[in-house]
Order: C-alpha cells, then sequence, then structure tokens
C-alpha cells in the first residue's frame, strides 16, 4: 500500500470520526516536521526549504526540429501524477494535462490494481500543446528539471513501485530521437551525479485516471501531501523558467 493510499483512508476515517487520523498514520518523522510548517490557515510561509536545487539542463540545440505545426501529445511518467499535472498545467503552451496510466492493459488501468505495482502501468500524464509556443523539448527539459527526480528507480519521494517509474511514452520517431538526445546530452554534461534511469518507450495506449485524480493539486492545494511534495515543484517551475510559466 503506498502513501496516496493511506491519505485516502485517513480522509475516509476523517469523515466518520471528525478528526484528520491519516496525519499520524504511516508518517515519517522527516514527513510530520514538514507538516508542522503549515501556518493556522493551511499555507506554507514559504517553500524555500522545499525546493530543489537548481539543475542545469542543456539548452535546446539550435538544429532540433519542431514536430509538426498544430496540437501535439506528450506522454511523461514521473511519479505521482498529481504533482506531475500541476507542474504542466502552469507550462506556457499548454492547453490540456490529464492524469492516467500507462505501459498496461485496459483492463488494469484503475487506481485500485495500478497501485499494486505489478500492472506493467505507469502513473503517467497526457500532455496537449501548441509545438510554436513551447517545443517538445522545452517539455522534456520541465520534466528532467522540476516535475520529478529521473535518477531514482521506482520511486519518486516518498512513493515507491514500479508505477512510480521516471518513463517517456514517445508517440513518433521525431519524439523518440529527441528524448534518446536529450538524455545523452544531460549524460555528457554529467548533469546528475547518479545515473538517469528514465525509461524510453513507444506509446501503446495511454488510459486516462478516474475523475477525482484531475487536477488534483487545484482541488487539494493545503492536502499535506501536495504541500510538501508537490506545490514545491510549481513553485521551482516558476523561479526556475520564468519564460514558460504561466499563472492558471
Amino acid at each position: 500500500m503506498n502513501f496516496r493510499n493511506l491519505i485516502f483512508i485517513g480522509l475516509g476515517l476523517a469523515l466518520v470520526f471528525g478528526v484528520l487520523a491519516f496525519l499520524n498514520v504511516g508518517r515519517d518523522s522527516g514527513v510530520k516536521a514538514e507538516e508542522s510548517a503549515l501556518t493556522s490557515n493551511g499555507e506554507l510561509p514559504g517553500v524555500t526549504n522545499n525546493e530543489q536545487s537548481p539543475v542545469a539542463i542543456p539548452n535546446e540545440n539550435n538544429d532540433h526540429r519542431r514536430l509538426d505545426a498544430g496540437k501535439q501529445t506528450a506522454v511523461f511518467a514521473g511519479g505521482c501524477f498529481w504533482g506531475v499535472e500541476a507542474v504542466f498545467e502552469h507550462v506556457k503552451g499548454v492547453s490540456d494535462v490529464t492524469s492516467g496510466y500507462s505501459g498496461g492493459a485496459a483492463k488494469t488501468a484503475n487506481y485500485d490494481a495500478v497501485g499494486g505495482g505489478d500492472t506493467g502501468h505507469a502513473e503517467a500524464v497526457e500532455i496537449t500543446y501548441d509545438p510554436s509556443q513551447v517545443s517538445y523539448e522545452q517539455l522534456l527539459k520541465v520534466f528532467f528539471s522540476v516535475a520529478h527526480d529521473p535518477t531514482t528507480l521506482n520511486r519518486q519521494g516518498p512513493d515507491t513501485g514500479t508505477q512510480y517509474r521516471s518513463a517517456i511514452f514517445y508517440t513518433s520517431d521525431e519524439q523518440k530521437r529527441l528524448a534518446e538526445n536529450y538524455i545523452a546530452e544531460m549524460r555528457n554534461a554529467k548533469v546528475f551525479d547518479r545515473p538517469v534511469v528514465t525509461e524510453i518507450n513507444a506509446l501503446v495506449a495511454y488510459y486516462k485516471a478516474e475523475d477525482y485524480h484531475q487536477d488534483y493539486l487545484a482541488h487539494h492545494p493545503n492536502q499535506p501531501y501536495i504541500v510538501i511534495n508537490d506545490r514545491p515543484k510549481v513553485e521551482n517551475l516558476r523561479k526556475q523558467f520564468p519564460e514558460l510559466y504561466v499563472s492558471r
């Protein structure tokens, strides 16, 4: 059972008993310390301590081609889809982001099954964007620098399991080429101290997740999991890439 399942269980108990029991279940001391930083109105006094160190991602090469004009889609997996979705919802040129599952069969594309970690699915997001405003390579830059940590195998933050793996599901040969080249550039530049473990796979199917997962951060901005793990990512996007950030 992963951390977010515990959160859902805790919220259910809260409705019955009138207490936020989930705050005392399955949380390590580090997370409890972060929760204590919340102010009385539920807002963070600041996210400075949660910020990731800026990562020097290589700039786009001038000879990299854009994908065809018109709306395009990109599918990325980088741990809990709540935070990854929230980050890309604030990227210029992105018109829609949904949370879902990719890598497994249709019959197991549901939260309960995927949470077991043996369906082949990864929690993923589908990004619809306008390549005349933002390139696929710029999306890769955001994905690798603020949306997740590409060096942790089958883990992001407090969540562990193959469903939280780092993966790119390409929809064209051009996306595959750009993703492979981008990872090679990062390795050559020694951007990370540890190896990049991101998988690059052809997209077979993407299955949209249950409605209650969509726009989760927007609907639950003060939930402790969101405050600790996901809101800092959006703030890092704003600080590291102001030219790509849009307020929504």
